[in-house]
């Protein structure tokens, strides 16, 4: 349930009537007018008819430079919803805008994420080369690859090439900054690094790409619908920084062999991760206001999953090429 504060030319008041009426507020009531002819309304809406209802707001206060939507979420409401009414609320999606405003925090490019995937890459490298796995986890809770992914996905679905553009140069940054800081780690460590857990990450198999796309779709889902308590074990799942770690690792120690393995393996869950998030977003409904506009990212959104498939496919292809190979030496 959420409260929404509308700050409105008092002329547009009673269109905004309407669209609680149309929407089936829980609770609509009107302010006074002040001097610059501004009103004040609040209505009281379910999870499930949140986006409908901004959807007919933003029509009828267009880009009025004066107007405000607010929306509030509701800690406590009594008395109590009856069971149907708390189903539809647990199983309603996010708001486009709130979606929006989440993930494109996270795919900001700024020296707070740079840091965040320095730390994390540091913190991963020291887990992968001591063989520690709560290390390693650790580095997967701080997941800030994932992020950008999630944003790329959503810039699809939305159709915001600004979006797009953003997340994807976030992520490219991300990596890049991941793989040169353990390259040089891996040239610079003295002794064997070859553990257990380094290894498991040049070994990459079908299975790879099956729970890539599991825990991509897990991630998308649980950004749509809002429940943040299932990302950290989707961060767990998913899993970026870890195989371009040991990437970085296995280039400045100079196995080149191992490396490739690890590159394929980070190649794999990116791109399972990004058509994961396409497909939920497109099966859900995620889509622009305008119907130009919502063609336009069906369409877009329709290319780059064809896009994302057939990527998929060569690496699955690579994958067996690798592991017949394996066999037959």
């Amino acid at each position: 349930m959420k409260l929404i504060e509308i700050i409105a030319p008092s002329s547009d008041i009673k269109i905004i009537t309407a669209v609680a009426s149309q929407q089936q507020a829980q609770d609509f009531r009107l302010g006074l007018t002040d001097k610059e002819g501004l009103q004040n309304a609040r209505l009281l809406t379910s999870d499930d008819r949140l986006q409908s209802t901004l959807d007919g707001l933003q029509t009828v206060l267009g880009t009025h430079p004066q107007a405000r939507i607010l929306v509030m979420p509701i800690e406590l409401s009594l008395p109590k919803q009856d069971e149907d009414e708390r189903k539809k609320e647990d199983s309603a999606l996010a708001a486009r805008e709130a979606l929006y405003s989440t993930v494109q925090k996270n795919a900001r490019l700024d020296w707070n994420f740079i840091l965040l995937v320095v730390l994390s890459t540091i913190v991963a490298a020291i887990g992968l080369i001591e063989n520690n796995v709560a290390v390693v986890i650790g580095a997967m809770v701080i997941a800030p690859l994932l992020g950008p992914n999630l944003a790329f996905g959503l810039g699809t679905a939305l159709a915001d090439t600004e979006l797009m553009w953003r997340s994807f140069i976030s992520l490219l940054v991300g990596v890049l900054v991941a793989i040169s800081l353990s390259a040089g780690i891996g040239l610079l460590w003295r002794g064997d690094i070859l553990s257990t857990e380094l290894l498991a990450r040049t070994d990459v198999g079908l299975d790879s790409a099956a729970l890539a796309l599991v825990s991509g779709a897990a991630a998308a889902l649980s950004l749509a619908t809002g429940l943040s308590s299932v990302l950290v074990g989707v961060m767990v799942a998913v899993a970026l920084l870890p195989p371009a770690t040991t990437f970085g690792l296995m280039l400045g120690y100079g196995r080149m062999d191992l490396a490739a393995g690890a590159g394929l393996l980070f190649a794999v869950n990116v791109v399972c991760v990004n058509l994961a998030c396409k497909l939920v977003f497109l099966f859900r409904g995620i889509a622009p206001l305008a119907w130009k506009a919502q063609q336009n990212a069906k369409r877009t959104m329709l290319i780059y999953i064809l896009i994302w498939v057939i990527t998929l496919l060569l690496l699955i292809f690579t994958i067996y090429l690798e592991s017949a190979g394996a066999i037959w030496s």
